[in-house]
This record gives C-alpha cells, sequence and structure tokens, in this order.
C-alpha cells in the first residue's frame, strides 16, 4: 500500500507509546484516523494534538471485549469509512512468577496483547476480504515473543501473535485479494508501559513482585535508552508502504534469535525415510 492519504487507519492503543507514535506518523503521510483506547484523558488529549494535522475519531474500547470492539469497527467505519490500516496495537505487561502462575494475571494479559489482537482481526479482516481487499493488518508482538523471559504471560501471548500474524501472511487468498500483515516486535521504547502496566494489574501488584515489572535495569532500557515512539511510528508507515512483513525496531534480539535458531537445526533429526514419505506427500498434495 504504497500510498495512505486519505485512507483510513484504525489504530488500537492509539492514544499513548507506540500507538501514538503511529498515529503521528499517518497523520503526517495525509491518512484519517480512528483511535481506540481505554484510557479516556489520553484519547482526549491525542485528539486534540492530532486533529490540526489530520480528520481525527475517537473511540474508548477495551480491546477484551469482542463486542465492543464489533461495534466500534461499525462505528469507525461509519464515520470515517472502510479501514484501510488497522494496527492491533494495544498491550499490558504481566507480574506473575512463572513457578507461581496466576490465572487472573494469565487471563489479563492474554486476554489484552492476544485476545485484543484476535479481537481486531475477527472484527475488521472479514469486511476487508468482502470488499475484495486490499487492506493491511499490523500486529503489535514484541521480541519478548522470540526468546521468553522473566514476564511468562507477556512472552507468551507475544509469541502467539507473532505466530498468528505469520499464518495471516501466509495466506494464498489474502496475498491474491491484497490482505497484507506486519508483525511489529518492538525492543526497547520510550513508553510508559511499566506504570502503565502496574496500573492495570487486577488487584494491584504485591510488593514481592513489583521488581519483576519494575527494575532499574527494565526502566533503562525503556525509558532512557528506549527509541521514540514517533521513530518506530515511522517504521510501521514504512512498513505499510513497502509491504514489509516483520519490522524489529532495532537489533537487541539479534543474538538471542541466532542463539534460538542455532539450537533448533541443531535438535533436528538425521533425514529418515518417513521424511522422504512425507516430502513426496507435500508435493503431490500441494499447498
Amino acid at each position: 500500500m504504497t500510498d495512505v492519504a486519505g485512507k483510513t487507519i484504525f489504530i488500537t492503543g492509539g492514544a499513548q507509546g507506540i500507538g501514538l507514535g503511529m498515529a503521528r506518523a499517518f497523520a503526517l503521510a495525509g491518512a484519517e484516523l480512528a483511535l481506540a483506547d481505554i484510557d479516556p484523558d489520553a484519547l482526549e488529549a491525542a485528539r486534540e494534538e492530532l486533529s490540526s494535522t489530520a480528520r481525527t475519531e475517537t473511540f474508548l474500547l477495551d480491546v477484551r471485549d469482542r463486542d465492543a470492539f464489533a461495534r466500534t469497527a461499525d462505528e469507525a467505519e461509519e464515520r470515517l469509512g472502510p479501514a484501510a490500516v488497522v494496527c492491533n496495537n494495544a498491550g499490558v505487561l504481566g507480574a506473575a512468577e512463572v513457578t507461581g502462575p496466576s490465572p487472573a494475571m494469565w487471563d489479563h494479559v492474554l486476554g489484552t496483547d492476544l485476545g485484543g489482537v484476535f479481537n481486531g482481526v475477527n472484527a475488521f479482516l472479514p469486511r476487508m476480504v468482502a470488499r475484495g481487499g486490499p487492506g493491511h493488518i499490523v500486529n503489535t508482538a514484541s521480541t519478548a515473543g522470540l526468546r521468553g523471559g522473566a514476564l511468562f504471560e507477556y512472552s507468551a501471548a507475544k509469541a502467539a501473535v507473532i505466530s498468528l500474524s505469520e499464518s495471516l501472511h501466509a495466506d494464498a487468498e489474502l496475498e491474491r485479494m491484497g490482505i497484507r500483515t506486519t508483525v511489529l516486535c518492538p525492543g526497547g521504547v520510550r513508553t510508559r508501559i511499566i506504570d502503565h502496566g502496574i496500573a492495570a494489574v487486577p488487584g494491584g501488584v504485591p510488593e514481592r513482585l513489583r521488581t519483576r515489572i519494575d527494575d532499574e535495569r527494565m526502566r533503562t532500557v525503556i525509558e532512557q535508552c528506549g527509541l521514540a515512539p514517533e521513530a518506530v511510528g515511522e517504521q510501521v508507515l514504512a512498513a505499510v508502504q513497502e509491504d514489509r512483513f516483520y519490522v524489529f525496531t532495532d537489533r537487541s534480539a539479534l543474538a538471542a534469535l541466532r542463539e534460538r535458531a542455532s539450537a533448533m537445526l541443531a535438535a533436528m533429526p538425521e533425514e529418515s525415510e518417513h521424511d522422504r514419505r512425507l516430502a513426496e506427500a507435500r508435493r503431490r498434495l500441494g499447498p
């Protein structure tokens, strides 16, 4: 989608952090904005800022609510026209220990970080297909989805977002219609995700677990060394314009990716007769 001017861009988590960075980049490119967020004050501030650059409509939305997401999609397209680009970006951190998992924390993080992405795809992809395309879906994952980490619910959700996105990207029918996918895998980005994550935890974060989400190293990586959200927004805009699938905001995951790929390749068994029969069956059956 080389030109986004005049097209509707729907962004969840669009009033703050990476979502607001995306909104700023698309606005400067001439797009019209539909911003959804759970924070009404942030939505109002974003609307006031961006309305001077682009037509901007805002929607209060908890992305975990599938019915509300569908209603919001209806309202956004009624106001601005068909969404050409949908950015499923809203996300939260977790704080439970992998050795003492919390079902409430699991449901909270997976419901937002993975369920919110699915709800966005569920709300908008059938519309894009019914129109015969084109369209573009941008799903925000994380480098944590490629290497795991202490915040295991967050890593699990982001790994699933990457896999979901890869499935969309590989679909031949979607490709034929020009409906493309980008998966954003941020490293350190200068946002308030730590504070927002703490505030969003159901029942609050127990003091013994607070250091898992609010430690000096994470604060430094995100708040001092992190990339500006506007720079990430420009990367996403370029990926949509150039039809690029993976977007890494920096090279921080390079060593972990190499280690993981090497370990997987080393674990492959020697080729067997079973492998040869399976390969032949796949050739005969086609993709």
